[in-house]
């Protein structure tokens, strides 16, 4: 059962990312204020959820939340400051956007780099604790879907209408054959020399 806040009567955004651990394309974030008595039984981590559930619970996020917001970092600017501090950075822009200030921040994992002024709580695996770090992993995860699929039209070779940037097998056979994009991260190992490809 999902908490709906950490402390009663607090004002609470929930902060959780998508897209850390891919080859290719932005990291997004988003951050989502619920109002204190939110209650729906399907929210839950995004990763818990098939895609067809994660998109039927956006619109509901989205009319329901207080406030929320996404932010985005590009590959270049992943590739500048590294994916950690762009994931960061990727929730200090979720929250700059808010309607709302928030007078506290639930920040999904174990490190952060503070945002000015507000201050935060690092909640390991919080997207499976807190009602706010769900819908923000859900919006998250959602709108880069959304950006990935967008990006899969213009480079279909590398198939990430399916794996979204993620290192699958079929991924890094298309860059093995067909080189990298203007999307890759450069400064990720885009072709771990240990691994051997059949053709």
């Amino acid at each position: 059962m999902l908490l709906p806040y950490m402390e009663p009567g607090r004002v609470e955004a929930g902060c959780d990312e998508a897209g850390r651990g891919c080859l290719a394309g932005a990291v997004f974030a988003a951050a989502v204020i619920l109002p204190p008595d939110f209650q729906n039984e399907d929210l839950n981590d995004s990763k818990q959820l098939s895609e067809k559930k994660r998109y039927a619970l956006r619109p509901v996020i989205e009319q329901e939340a207080l406030a929320w917001a996404v932010g985005i970092v590009s590959p270049e600017e992943i590739d500048r400051i590294n994916i950690l501090n762009a994931s960061f950075l990727a929730m200090h822009r979720a929250v700059e956007q808010l309607a709302i200030q928030p007078q506290h921040l639930l920040i999904d994992g174990n490190r952060f780099n503070p945002y000015p002024d507000i201050p935060h709580t690092t909640v390991i695996k919080g997207d499976g604790k807190f009602m706010s770090i769900a819908a923000a992993s859900i919006l998250a995860k959602t709108y880069r879907d959304d950006y990935m699929n967008r990006l899969a039209e213009e480079y279909p070779d590398y198939h990430w209408m399916e794996n979204k940037g993620y290192p699958t097998r079929a991924h890094r056979i298309a860059i093995r054959q067909k080189g990298i994009t203007p999307y890759h991260r450069k400064t990720f190992t885009l072709l771990p020399e240990q691994l051997e490809f059949p053709f």
